[in-house]
Parts: structure tokens; C-alpha cells; sequence
């Protein structure tokens, strides 16, 4: 028998003080459900694009007894299309009418949940006893049955985190004593303000479990204490309205200094004031968690029934976990368990949704797909297989397969020439292996891998410009990920297509180092081609890796002007990439700048049409393979495969994102 104890004020007198008693939960008890359980409203608050990891998360929070009300960032509209999809299967699952756009410590999140409670009040057909916010990034590391079992022992509470005992601390780190405003998606420092007197400020997470009758106190009540923090937080980075609130109410004995979740801190990556193009503030942001973290939902020693945060692009493989420790594993022979598919563009978006680098490139991807169907599928007599590009991609996923990125899926039309009929293809394409190191192989052994690209996350330490996709105008960064071994010294460098040499510098790297990244402050734009990066100890090559800066066919999501491309794709409009000229370490490295390529590059950066076109692709073909192809319907080709037959494309079964009907438990199939 597992004894979990939380600690709950006994005597809050307006923020005088904060005295526990021990509130004391069996975990066992579950096997004995109370005659009278409570329900529980939750409040999904999502943004983003990852459809399947929230289906996923929905899918283990559901029951039929519940509710579920489902709020959409303003802005994600391809994810709120895929809400208002499965919403409409299930009597218990609604999503708000109206839409705001939240940020990262803005007021606005906090609008979103008075709006939230004041709707839930008003559905009178909603019998709810608890309400419960969660993300796409959160998920439960309990069952239902043993989180209604704990709630209905103590309806009466109301379950925060709150920051600790260091009042003034915690004012001056979360910039209470500011005035922020939020404007255009972001919250803007205007100076200084006073705290309110005889008021105890208390925060901390903005996850938590409150009852009904404090909603509704919150929600309706008039006093000076609810209307005067309303206002208060309205001007508030990271508002912790709930906290102030219920410290200084009449319900403050109710309050439990434990929001029943678990968040992965990890402050050294965390605090590094990612947030700081939204936020005029610095603060911190929970990690993702990793297999090797599974041990810590097992062993808390608190009552645990969340975990956050989640994030299936960055690891799955945690989150089968938990399902399988929750509620079984799925039958042998289950397909798509490992596959994850997350959508970065959807038709209805429309192509002013992409960037110029990108449209250009998912063009280039399909043609490099018909390429393959013509000369890989073939029948006996006609080639019926043969097809015309039509028109701009329909949609694009991220593919990734045992948590390693496996490249893009690339919906699209195509006119079948055999029979003049248009066609819908997925391509799959995938990024070749760049990497590779020195040969004869350097007796410098702590480089395990480098990468170029945009979008470096140093919290998660990886690219979010999944497959580097890369343009003239994009500034580059470089990554190297180092295992553990003496202080060095490395040189980098950068070489363009024409041996160029853009960029070099020396990086120290510590004993203790795990990743170093760094971007060179190169005058732009990029030279289109192949780029190389070069690491060098004493001037030995030890590895190298190459990155693509795709000319552009686009401009403003047209075809571009010659006058555009000319512009664009002749490299940097100063003489250099940089002041100094490193042309000196030519020979040194054996890099010879040759006229018929410098010839060569001039003649291709003028060029448009379908000789830019061709470039492109010939370019693209070296780093991407087009891995396989297949219709989302009918063909003219006898051999191409349907996609909800194959393994890898986005119309493929996966069962553990998939809704189903409501089970006789309860649960959804």
C-alpha cells in the first residue's frame, strides 16, 4: 500500500501566514470508487500544428462521464479544423465559440480561462464538480478512475502550485512590480508599478485544479478582491490571478500547494530567455521529457496524476510508454506505433502561409517524386505512369519513424499523361546523409556529429527547421555535438559552392561540453549550391558537413523576375561574406576557386523559368532522395501503391492518434 501526502492551509487569514495540515491519499484507494464521484470539466488550451500527439492525449484523458471544452489559438487554424472534426463525434466535447491569441506569459491566457469558467457555468447541462487546463504538451501519468478517486475524497480543495516562501523574490523575478501590456502578440514593459497594500501576492504555475464554487467565485463574485485583480493581472507578465485570489478569499483554507503534475525543470536549458522576441522579460520553460525520465512518474513522492512537457517531434517514444503503463499495450502487429506525422501545411492555409524558401523547395520535392514514378514504376507496353506538375502542393507533414526524422511528405497533384487525368500523390523525400568524417580519420575523437541549419532550440538542443531547408536570405547556424574529453581548441569553416571560403573561426570547447553553436555574421544573401562546413584540430580535418541554400523560383509566392533572381543569387552584395578576406587559406586547404565555376555560378544565378527549375533540382537531387511515392486515390497506373497502404505516408492507419467510439468502460477505442 503506496501512503501519498499533500500539504493544504488549515489557517490562511488573508496571506498571514501559512499553516499545513497533511492531507493524506491511499493510492490503492482507487479500487474503490466513492458512491458519489466527481466530474471533471477540462479545459484543453492548444496552439500549434501537432494534431495527432493532441488526438493521442485526448484519447487518454477521455471518458464519457467528463467534459471537454477545447480552446484553439487564434492563429492555428489548421488545428482547429481538425478539432471541430472530432468534437462533433462526442455529446461531451465543445469548442469555445471564440478564439484569442495567446503568448507566453501574456495576460491573454488569463482572459482565456475566466471566459472559459463563465461559459461552463452558463451550460447547465454540463453537471461539472472540477476544472482542469491542460496543453497539447501535457499528459496524464494516471488513470481517470484514480484521479476521480483522489478529487471526489477532496472535493472542497483546490489544488496550485504555488512559487515558495520568498515573497519578495518572487515579485522581482516575475516582474509583478512592472507594468506590462499586451499588443500585436507581445508583451511590452512599460515601467514600473506598485504592489497592492494589504494584499499577500502569491503565483507560481499557471496548471491547476480548481473547484466549482471557487470558479464560481471568480467568475461572478463583485467584491473589492476579484475586481481589483482582474484588473491588476490584466497588466501582468505570467499572471498568477489564481493564486493572489484564493490566498486572500474566503476559500483560502481550501488551497493545496501541490497542482497534481509534474514538470520537467531543467533550468540550466531552460532559462536561457528563449522567449524573448514575445516577452520583454526573461523566464524559464520545462524541458521535454525522454525515456530515461520514465522512473520519475513512477517514484514521486506527492500525488501525481500530469506530466509535462510532451512533444512528439522531439520524443514519442515516452508517451508510448505511458500509454502502455496506463492501460496496456497495444495488440502485436499494431501499425504506425513508432511512426509519428506532424502537418506543417495544409491547402486551406493558403500558399501566403509559406515562405518563399519553402514553397520553392515542396515544389522541387514533387517533381523530384514524379521523377521517381517514371522511372521506377513501369508496366509491360505503355507507361502509364508518366505525369505533369499541376498547380501548388495540397499538403506537407513531417515524417519521423523510431523518434529520428525520416524527411517530408509532400501531398500533390500531378495530370496523368497517359490518360490526361488529374491524380493526388504523396511523395516521400529524405534527406541524404551529410556528415561524414576526415579520411584518413583524425586521431581527434570528440566530434560525434554537426549540423547546419535555422531555428536552433538550445533548450532541446535541435534544429526546429526540421531538414534545414535553407535560403539566400536565411542566416545559418552551426552545431556541433561533442562527447566528453579534454579541453580543445577547433577551427571552423565555411566554404560556399565556389570554394569561397565565407567564414572561419575557433571554438574552445570545454571538458564538460555536450553541444556548441554558433552563427557567423555573414553578409547576405548566400551564394545558392552546396555549402560545406569544415572542423579542423591543428589544422587537421577531423569531419565536415554539407547544407543546401536553395535558389529561390519563388518571390513573394510568385514566380520570380529575372531582375529578383539576379539580385538573389549572386551572392553577397558586398565584395565578401565578411570585412576580412580569408582567401589566403585557399591553397592552405587546397580549395581552388576555378573561373569556369565562378563562370558558371554567374550564368546560373540568371537564371528563371524552367532552367532555374532545372538547377533546383539538380541541386536538391544531391541532398534529397525521393524514397517512394503513392496516390491518396485513383490512378491510371496500375502500379502505384495507395497510400493508406503503406507504412510511411500521412494517410496510413495510426491507431494510437485515432478516435474511436465511446467503449463500454468508458474510454475510446
Amino acid at each position: 500500500m503506496a501512503v501519498i501526502t499533500v500539504m493544504a492551509p488549515s489557517s490562511l487569514m488573508h496571506g498571514k501566514g501559512k499553516a499545513n495540515k497533511n492531507v493524506q491519499w491511499d493510492e490503492d484507494s482507487v479500487e474503490f470508487m466513492p458512491a458519489n464521484p466527481v466530474r471533471i470539466a477540462f479545459v484543453l488550451v492548444v496552439h500549434g500544428r501537432a494534431s495527432r500527439q493532441l488526438q493521442r492525449m485526448f484519447k487518454a484523458v477521455y471518458h464519457k462521464d467528463h467534459f471537454y471544452y477545447i480552446h484553439v489559438d487564434k492563429r492555428s487554424n489548421y488545428l482547429h479544423r481538425q478539432v471541430l472534426q472530432f468534437a462533433r463525434q462526442y455529446s461531451n466535447v465543445r469548442v469555445t465559440p471564440w478564439r484569442m491569441a495567446t503568448i507566453w506569459g501574456g495576460a491573454s491566457l488569463l482572459s482565456t480561462y475566466l471566459q472559459s469558467m463563465r461559459d461552463l457555468l452558463e451550460m447547465t447541462d454540463w453537471p461539472w464538480d472540477f476544472f482542469i487546463n491542460l496543453s497539447a504538451a501535457d499528459y496524464p501519468i494516471r488513470t481517470n478512475d484514480q484521479l476521480v478517486a483522489f478529487l471526489s475524497r477532496y472535493r472542497d480543495m483546490n489544488f496550485l502550485k504555488s512559487h515558495g516562501r520568498d515573497n519578495a523574490r518572487f515579485i522581482r523575478k516575475q516582474g509583478l512590480d512592472r507594468l506590462f501590456l499586451e499588443c500585436d502578440a507581445h508583451m511590452w514593459r512599460l515601467g514600473d508599478r506598485r504592489i497592492p497594500e494589504g494584499i499577500a501576492v502569491d503565483g507560481g504555475s499557471d496548471w491547476f485544479l480548481l473547484n466549482r464554487k471557487f470558479v464560481e467565485y471568480v467568475t461572478f463574485s463583485t467584491d473589492d478582491l476579484v475586481t481589483k485583480m482582474k484588473q491588476f493581472y490584466s497588466y501582468t507578465l505570467l499572471p498568477s490571478f489564481f493564486h493572489t485570489v484564493l490566498e486572500n478569499s474566503p476559500h483560502c483554507h481550501t488551497m493545496v500547494d501541490n497542482n497534481l503534475r509534474i514538470t520537467n525543470w531543467n533550468r540550466k536549458l531552460g532559462c536561457k530567455c528563449q522567449y524573448k522576441h514575445i516577452v520583454d522579460w526573461c523566464g524559464c520553460s520545462p524541458n521535454d521529457f525522454k525515456p530515461q525520465d520514465f522512473h520519475r512518474f513512477q517514484q514521486t513522492a506527492r500525488p501525481t496524476f500530469f506530466a509535462r512537457k510532451f512533444e512528439a517531434v522531439v520524443n514519442q517514444e515516452i508517451i508510448g510508454q505511458l500509454d502502455y503503463y496506463l492501460y496496456g499495450n497495444y495488440p502485436a502487429g499494431t501499425p504506425g506505433l513508432r511512426s509519428y506525422w506532424e502537418n506543417v501545411y495544409d491547402e486551406p492555409d493558403g500558399i501566403h502561409s509559406l515562405s518563399d524558401v519553402t514553397l520553392t523547395l515542396y515544389h522541387s520535392f514533387s517533381r523530384l517524386g514524379l521523377r521517381r514514378a517514371e522511372t521506377s514504376l513501369h508496366t509491360d507496353g505503355e507507361n502509364s505512369c508518366r505525369y505533369y506538375p499541376m498547380g501548388h502542393p495540397a499538403s506537407v507533414h513531417l515524417y519521423f519513424l523510431a523518434d529520428r526524422f525520416q524527411g517530408f511528405l509532400i501531398k500533390h497533384h500531378a495530370t496523368n499523361l497517359a490518360v490526361s487525368k488529374l491524380e493526388t500523390l504523396e511523395t516521400w523525400v529524405m534527406p541524404k546523409k551529410v556528415f561524414k568524417i576526415a579520411s584518413p580519420p583524425s586521431d581527434f575523437g570528440r566530434l560525434q556529429f554537426s549540423e547546419v541549419g535555422t531555428d536552433w532550440d538550445a533548450k532541446e538542443r535541435l534544429f526546429r527547421n526540421f531538414g534545414g531547408l535553407l535560403g539566400p536570405m536565411d542566416e545559418p547556424v552551426g552545431m556541433q555535438k561533442w562527447g566528453k574529453g579534454p579541453n580543445v581548441t577547433v577551427t571552423v569553416i565555411w566554404v560556399d559552392p565556389i570554394n569561397v571560403i565565407a567564414a572561419t573561426y575557433d571554438i574552445l570547447i570545454e571538458s564538460t561540453a555536450e553541444f556548441t553553436h554558433y552563427k557567423p555574421p555573414l553578409n547576405l544573401p548566400l551564394r545558392p549550391g552546396v555549402w560545406t562546413v569544415k572542423i579542423l584540430h591543428h589544422w587537421v580535418p577531423v569531419a565536415e558537413t554539407k547544407f543546401l541554400v536553395a535558389p529561390l523560383t519563388f518571390s513573394n509566392r510568385q514566380p520570380i523576375k529575372p531582375e529578383e533572381a539576379s539580385k538573389l543569387h549572386n551572392g553577397p552584395h558586398r565584395s565578401a561574406y565578411m570585412e576580412q578576406s580569408f582567401q589566403s587559406l585557399n591553397p592552405v586547404l587546397s580549395l581552388p576557386i576555378s573561373p569556369a565555376q565562378v563562370e558558371q555560378a554567374r550564368r546560373n544565378a540568371a537564371s528563371t523559368g524552367t532552367a532555374l527549375e532545372g538547377w533546383l533540382d539538380s541541386l536538391v537531387g544531391g541532398m534529397w532522395t525521393a524514397m517512394d511515392i503513392c496516390t491518396t486515390g485513383p490512378t491510371a497506373c496500375p502500379v502505384m501503391q495507395t497510400c493508406s497502404q503503406t507504412a510511411w505516408s500521412s494517410f496510413s492507419p495510426d491507431p494510437k492518434s485515432e478516435l474511436g467510439a465511446v467503449k463500454p468502460d468508458g474510454r475510446l477505442r
